[in-house]
């Protein structure tokens, strides 16, 4: 993996991120962001935190630590916390090696960040490592689709999106989530299936 391009493609990403991914939120995701952000408690972890869009949607009764891989993105993210008045710990990482102890959060949350990370499967074992016994991961991605048609789309839109910016769509992150035998508590799919959300428990 080249974590180095991949910063650098995020870095350059950041100056045109929220307007972008603006519409897509209007017109695919819905109240994702709400969603997740309102099922967070305690401590929580945002991985890939980006530009911050999901600050406001947060309890104010949680305590937040943001991470994501982009020093432009944070920054954004830092701009838009103090904006809002938010007490948020936001630091620079990979989602393949997180810089915190085991059993540190009692709430992990990553809203569209698995389709862009190179190793989706490291980065769910370490959010299943740092939450806590009965912690919560809550996570909204675009998914592979329900139906074979879809996914046959989506298939091709990879031949694209992979090479050029690392954007997979054939994933599915809930089967990783019950390899690592968490209680899935919440699961619904939408927009054809392609929009998919949950929270899953750790034992």
């Amino acid at each position: 993996m080249d974590q180095t391009r991949w910063q650098d493609y995020w870095d350059r990403k950041s100056a045109t991120y929220d307007q972008e991914i603006g519409v897509l939120d209007r017109r695919v995701f819905g109240d994702s962001r709400q969603w997740a952000c309102s099922r967070a408690t305690g401590q929580v972890l945002e991985v890939a935190v980006g530009t911050g869009l999901n600050l406001p949607h947060y309890p104010a009764s949680v305590t937040l630590t943001g991470l994501d891989l982009s020093e432009q993105m944070l920054g954004l993210a830092r701009t838009r916390s103090a904006e809002l008045g938010l007490d948020v710990t936001l630091q620079q990482g990979t989602a393949h090696a997180l810089p915190f102890d085991d059993a540190s959060f009692d709430t992990v949350v990553c809203t569209l960040g698995l389709c862009a990370i190179p190793d989706h499967s490291a980065a769910v074992a370490e959010m299943v490592r740092v939450l806590r016994p009965g912690g919560r991961l809550i996570l909204v991605d675009h998914v592979a689709g329900s139906s074979r048609v879809v996914r046959g789309l989506q298939w091709l839109v990879e031949r694209i999106t992979v090479p050029m910016a690392g954007e997979h769509f054939l994933r599915r992150p809930l089967h990783l989530v019950q390899a690592h035998d968490l209680v899935v508590e919440q699961q619904e799919r939408f927009k054809l299936g392609v929009v998919e959300r949950l929270v899953a428990r750790k034992p």
